[in-house]
């Protein structure tokens, strides 16, 4: 696998400054960027493994703290493995911090975490993969929809919820999308049913979005996150097949 080179930058938003972690391949080139959006537990040291891991593929790779404006990562305590059953506090402690991503608040930060990679020479000039986990294949959603000229591919993996009764709901947005799109649902997720799964792919075709959403039977809610009860290492080696795939065909 090849070397790569990570260390942490700051990055300036219209709210403040957002911590995060970029890593490249260790050969003194520049490649395509791609922008990873976090799960709802925080930048940790298992989502740098998997930034490290795309970075190893030939990109740049940009992870930022999307909860910034409760300080900077780890915001809250986090076990060295968890599980949600033993530690339901961890939501509680969350759940306001993902209710404060707003449509509003991500146009922004989104903004300037684009503007970072389009100003750095680790970065290859043109458009950025993006993807998302958790929450953060919502907000990848969202972010593609925002800024389809600046956005070649998007994915999401055990994403939700992508179809809500809200105006703002991201299967409501997927008509502003020029990338092209690929979604991985968790077979047990409440968060996305079929019904949901149906009506996010009808978006999707409306829309007339290159797209292929799928579903990983049996895995569950998290299923790519290695430090949770969730993990399924079958399910985990099957999305980054899926996500450099899709990578490599849109950036290369």
């Amino acid at each position: 696998m090849t070397a790569v080179h990570g260390m942490s930058v700051d990055i300036r938003t219209p709210d403040g400054v957002a911590d995060a972690y970029v890593v490249h391949p260790d050969d003194g080139a520049a490649h395509p960027g791609v922008l990873v959006i976090q799960d709802g537990f925080g930048l940790r040291p298992s989502l740098r493994a998997l930034a490290d891991r795309i970075a190893a593929h030939g990109y740049t790779v940009l992870l930022p703290n999307a909860f910034y404006r409760h300080g900077r990562a780890p915001v809250i305590e986090l076990p060295d493995f968890i599980d949600p059953s033993e530690r339901p506090e961890i939501f509680q402690q969350v759940f306001p911090m993902i209710r404060e991503l707003t449509p509003e608040r991500m146009r922004s930060d989104a903004g300037a975490y684009l503007d970072w990679l389009a100003a750095s020479p680790q970065v290859t000039p043109g458009k950025v993969g993006l993807t998302g986990y958790c929450m953060g294949a919502r907000l990848a959603v969202i972010i593609a929809a925002m800024f389809p000229d600046r956005v070649a591919a998007v994915a999401g993996f055990h994403g939700g919820p992508l179809v809500t009764d809200s105006p703002e709901s991201p299967h409501l947005t997927v008509g502003n999308i020029t990338g092209e799109l690929y979604f991985a649902h968790a077979g047990e997720d409440h968060h996305m049913t079929p019904e949901h799964i149906a009506q996010f792919d009808k978006a999707l075709d409306a829309a007339g979005i290159r797209h292929r959403t799928e579903v990983y039977e049996g895995a569950q809610h998290g299923y790519t996150q290695a430090d949770t009860s969730a993990y399924d290492a079958e399910a985990d080696e099957r999305h980054y097949r899926e996500l450099l795939t899709l990578f490599d065909r849109n950036l290369r």
